[in-house]
């Protein structure tokens, strides 16, 4: 059985979710709330699994992986079918690209720990932390808008299969609307959500959804 450190809320536990399920694999999920206690990522059982103090963490075969992107590339190689990779080396850059601009440029700059150092360390105003949001957010989102118009996608990020990049991408948008971002500039990308989130694989992935939802 393959196991998840997770957090309902956390947008790469979210990724990682849609990637165990585009997969069609079985897991067991144990929450590592980021909030409660000062943030149960730092209690010593939870340091000793990830050396970064964040989540995901995914154990399988007794083997620990951390990083989401890494963790989805285990995957795509330890279990090959169904792929989250497209089969030709061009189109597998492609996807990466696009993951990579969600999950190095965009989702980093407003994860949780960022935003509370902002507000805690930093004393950014609440309007303040919102514009920093809607920069990285719009810049992102709009690189990822340009990409899809080079008429690789449809109806997915990458041609008639969701993938890597969807399962970054999706997790990013809902962030974006849960920051209340106009996203009206991005109707390619909506599009891509759109025909994802109507797929089983990525309502499981809900985190509304989660066993820790709250």
């Amino acid at each position: 059985m393959i196991k998840l450190y997770d957090y309902f809320f956390s947008g790469a536990a979210y990724r990682t979710r849609i990637a165990l399920n585009l997969k069609g694999l079985e897991y067991e999920q144990e929450a590592v709330h980021l909030t409660k206690d000062g943030g149960e990522q730092f209690q010593a059982e939870y340091d000793g699994i990830n050396p970064q103090n964040l989540v995901p963490t995914l154990i399988d075969n007794e083997r620990t992986f951390f990083q989401s992107m890494a963790i989805m590339e285990y995957l795509e190689e330890a279990y090959a079918e169904p792929a989250l990779l497209p089969p030709d080396q061009v189109g597998r850059a492609r996807v990466r690209a696009l993951a990579n601009i969600v999950a190095c440029d965009t989702h980093p700059l407003n994860n949780l720990r960022v935003r509370l150092y902002l507000g805690n360390e930093m004393g950014l105003s609440e309007k303040n932390q919102k514009k920093w949001i809607e920069r990285w957010i719009h810049l992102g989102l709009g690189a990822y808008e340009k990409v899809l118009q080079d008429g690789t996608g449809g109806p997915f990020s990458h041609g008639a299969q969701p993938g890597l990049a969807d399962a970054c991408l999706v997790p990013q948008v809902a962030n974006a609307e849960r920051n209340k971002v106009d996203l009206s500039a991005f109707p390619s990308v909506l599009k891509v959500v759109e025909a994802c989130n109507v797929l089983p694989a990525f309502e499981k992935a809900l985190p509304a959804n989660q066993p820790d939802a709250s």
